[in-house]
């Protein structure tokens, strides 16, 4: 199994499951079979949610800023 180096507030891609495709999600909390936080796209956007750490693609960004945002 590969290891990930996932932390509270970074970023990853989550696989797609169900009817729901891949999306960007925010961890809060990380635990031996799941992780906490916020869908950032796909249809749950903005929901709280507890995937699978297996689901867990590959980290988009460690400081929580995935770079898709602009600047002032």
């Amino acid at each position: 199994m590969r290891q990930l180096d996932i932390r509270p507030g970074c970023i990853v891609l989550i696989a797609g499951f169900d009817d729901i495709p891949e999306h960007e999600f925010r961890i809060d909390e990380i635990y031996e079979e799941f992780v906490t936080g916020m869908a950032l796209s796909g249809p749950f956007a903005g929901e709280y949610g507890e995937p699978d750490i297996k689901l867990v693609l590959r980290v988009l960004s460690q400081d929580g800023n995935s770079g898709s945002q602009g600047t002032a």
